[in-house]
């Protein structure tokens, strides 16, 4: 109980203890009061509660055979304390009285309207209420006579009280005349304040009880009225029989009864009236008399048409769109839809209209109806989507834009109007998929790809294209590419973006196919590429048959190292070719003499070109083997032997083999090793050695030493060194001295004979052992080699 209801209990409790008549026996004009509010608010029960201490007391009754309820089974509390009507549409959405509803002679009941009553001293003594069945709400004037009988109520026991009070002056004697003219006055003000048509007839059709309100529909008096037959006065010639025919019905037991029919007006004019008629009975069950209430609808029938006329267009409008046209109220009740929107989820109107749309949701998105309603009754609109469960299970996607309506008569209504997007969202879904799959696709790629839109701004680039060309994807985006990467040719000249092939292409709409073009980096420095142009064609335009490029998608390649293995190979080709060629020909004029028997008086002659066959021949096999040597480390198939090798013998070993092949030559070899050892292939350290003597010597003038060092550099390595005292290595060409076919000079393979493997070979085996090869050289002074060893196994040989 609120604060409200405590405080106004003390003043409930007097106004109980002095009158009486709310504890005496049912009064029958209470009785007759709670009917007429049944009648006029068209419920099957009607109740008049008083409130008392520990329940509610039942002071008349209409459709309930209780006489007391206990507090809590009505919601009393709201209606008790205002001065309107307080209804509740339906019970079971009431947390209190969840899921059930009202709860009356084991009956559930879901609509429930009271109005207060409240005495003139401002004591709240209870309500009228009506109770229906069904959800529903009190149309305007149901809810005016609903709050005018209450007010009856309240005067009828006021006046209760003040004839208890002239009883007990006059001491027990019988009602008196005037009593009851008091209360014949009450009756006839009562039905004289009511706005609807009153009327009372007794069983024969006699006008007995005719309101204020029929005297001014007929334009009679209740006086030149009272005792004639209905039909004599008021009803139109042609409906007569209908009219007693009506009545002959509520005579025989079938009210309560609804129909219209027309009354004649004192000027002859005629008015339709909505009528709701019951009967009275006598303790045999026969009718004594018919009671009936009515309204004057004449201006509502007269307008139907009209606005039946004027409403087709617009139900034709909701009927033939293709989307979900439609209405709820505040609690989601769907009030209305249209067919096609039934049909969105596999549904008729009939199977939705009066249920709840949280029926037709998901279960894993029910969260999302509580969210729409109330956002949609907090700010009085929403827009969103929803999903709803089609019929074979299926789900559909709808998008919303709804907005909440407020009449002045009648409950608020939210109108909706939805499109099914599903289709649209599987698509996006699909779309997103593909975009996902095309951008690991790019991505992926090693070439460098970006898209242009027509005015040559970059709308699409990939990682391979952001790191060749070193900006980030930010800086490109949204920016002229031809300024950014192709600005100008390898000249220094200005590269006009009207003379690109890239801009060309959307031109002719053709593929362009360029090889020797150059694209410029971030840092100022360019690159050579090759790329293909093909303009981006625009899909709807050539549906309709025009031909129209949206913008161009250009793939390009790095060809730096492409044409650095070109050269490359033309320079193998050239060596190779000299190497083969030159010993070669030594070897067929020298052959060809001795053939020739030029030299067979010249023994020592002979000998000589001897001598000049073999050590070309030599050279070719040194030059074969160099290269299947090379090719077999490169291919792994090269496997090592490894051993534990002191450095000391190694270098001796390699110094004593390539004197005693050169034993001619002035330049002598100096060995200095500690006491190291390393763990390696002896043959493969012996040709590392070898070759790096013959450069040695190649590059040594006469006289002068060749120093083979070793030493421990640490525990796991130990460092060996081929030093000569040559004409040194220029410093632009350390680099790449270890690469392929590289000289120190381009004439030294002429002049001093090999075809530049040498070191190549050497890197290669020295990095299968797991160690480190460079080169330090100071020109005019001479050229150091250095490498590594491991001392030990390691995990990492190759």
């Amino acid at each position: 109980m609120n604060a409200l209801l405590v405080k106004d209990e003390g003043s409930r409790s007097q106004a109980l203890e002095q009158d009486d008549g709310l504890n005496s026996t049912t009064d029958p004009v209470v009785e007759d009061l709670a009917g007429l509010a049944a009648q006029m608010c068209e419920t099957p029960v009607a109740l008049v509660c008083v409130v008392e201490e520990d329940c509610f007391r039942l002071r008349a009754t209409v459709g309930c055979s209780a006489t007391a309820l206990p507090r809590g089974s009505i919601p009393y509390e709201i209606a008790i304390e205002g001065d309107g009507i307080h209804e509740v549409s339906d019970a079971r959405l009431e947390p209190e009285l969840a899921p059930d509803g009202l709860q009356l002679d084991g009956q559930c009941y879901c609509f429930y309207a009271a109005a207060p009553l409240t005495m003139s001293t401002g004591a709240h003594l209870g309500v009228l209420a009506v109770v229906d069945r069904h959800p529903r709400q009190l149309t305007k004037t149901q809810s005016s006579v609903l709050g005018t009988l209450a007010r009856q109520v309240v005067a009828r026991l006021e006046a209760n009280e003040r004839i208890r009070q002239m009883e007990l002056e006059s001491q027990s004697q019988g009602r008196s005349e005037s009593e009851l003219a008091i209360e014949k006055n009450f009756v006839s003000a009562v039905l004289d304040t009511i706005g609807l048509l009153v009327a009372v007839f007794d069983a024969e059709g006699r006008i007995v009880r005719f309101n204020r309100a029929c005297e001014m529909t007929t334009g009679h008096s209740f006086g030149t009225l009272n005792g004639g037959y209905l039909w004599d006065h008021l009803v139109p010639t042609r409906e007569i029989p209908a009219a007693m025919a009506a009545f002959g019905r509520l005579r025989d037991g079938l009210f309560p009864a609804t129909f219209e029919n027309r009354w004649l007006h004192r000027d002859g004019t005629t008015r339709r009236i909505a009528w709701t008629a019951t009967a009275l009975q006598d303790t045999d069950g026969q009718v004594v008399f018919v009671i009936a209430t009515g309204m004057d609808v004449t201006k509502d029938r007269m307008a139907e048409p009209t606005l039946k006329e004027s409403e087709a267009p617009y139900r034709q409008l909701v009927e033939s769109s293709l989307g979900m046209v439609f209405t709820h109220d505040i609690r989601g009740q769907l009030l209305s839809l249209n067919a096609h929107g039934a049909a969105t989820v596999g549904r008729t109107v009939e199977e939705m209209v009066g249920h709840s749309l949280a029926e037709f949701i998901p279960a894993k998105r029910q969260t999302a109806i509580h969210d729409y309603l109330r956002m949609v009754g907090e700010v009085g609109e929403a827009q969103g989507v929803l999903h709803l469960a089609h019929s074979d299970g299926e789900v559909r996607v709808i998008a919303y834009r709804n907005k909440l309506i407020t009449v002045s008569e009648g409950a608020p209504y939210v109108l909706g109007f939805g499109v099914d997007i599903t289709e649209q969202v599987r698509a996006e879904r699909k779309l997103r998929t593909l975009a996902r799959q095309s951008n690991s696709i790019l991505e992926s790629v090693g070439d460098g790809i970006f898209c242009i839109d027509l005015e040559g701004r970059v709308t699409v680039v990939n990682s391979a294209a952001v790191q060749m060309l070193g900006y980030r994807k930010d800086e490109m985006l949204g920016k002229v590419m031809h300024s950014l990467i192709h600005h100008t040719k390898a000249d220094g000249t200005v590269y006009p973006m009207e003379e690109s092939p890239v801009r060309r292409c959307l031109l002719n709409f053709g593929t362009a196919r360029v090889m020797d073009e150059i694209f410029w980096r971030k840092n100022g420095t360019y690159f050579p590429v090759e790329y293909v142009a093909r303009p981006l064609i625009d899909s709807q335009a050539s549906e309709s048959g025009e031909t129209r490029a949206i913008g161009v998608v250009v793939a390009f390649t790095d060809t730096t190292e492409r044409r650095a293995l070109e050269r490359m190979k033309d320079e193998f080709i050239s060596t190779v070719s000299h190497e083969l060629r030159t010993p070669l020909t030594s070897l067929r004029g020298a052959l060809g003499l001795l053939r020739g028997g030029a030299l067979e008086e010249r023994p020592e002659k002979s000998q000589q070109m001897l001598e000049i066959a073999i050590n070309n021949t030599d050279r070719l096999v040194r030059l074969v083997n160099d290269i299947l040597d090379l090719e077999r480390i490169s291919s792994g198939k090269s496997e090592l032997h490894l051993a534990r090798v002191r450095g000391d013998e190694l270098l001796r070993r390699a110094a004593g083999s390539y004197e005693a092949e050169s034993s001619r030559s002035s330049t002598r070899i100096l060995v200095a090793a500690t006491d190291v050892a390393v763990w390696a292939d002896r043959d493969r350290i012996l040709q590392v050695l070898h070759n790096l003597l013959s450069n040695a010597f190649k590059f040594s003038a006469p006289e002068r030493e060749i120093q083979l060092t070793a030493c421990k550099l640490d525990e796991q390595e130990a460092l060996f060194e081929v030093q000569d005292h040559g004409r040194g290595i220029p410093a632009d060409k350390l680099e790449n001295i270890f690469d392929r076919f590289q000289q120190g000079d381009a004439s030294d393979s002429r002049a001093l004979g090999g075809a530049g493997l040498g070191l190549t070979i050497c890197r290669r085996i020295i990095h299968q052992h797991g160690g480190r090869i460079w080169v330090t050289s100071t020109p005019g002074k001479g050229t150091t080699v250095h490498f590594t060893l491991p001392t030990g196994p390691k995990t990492n040989l190759r």
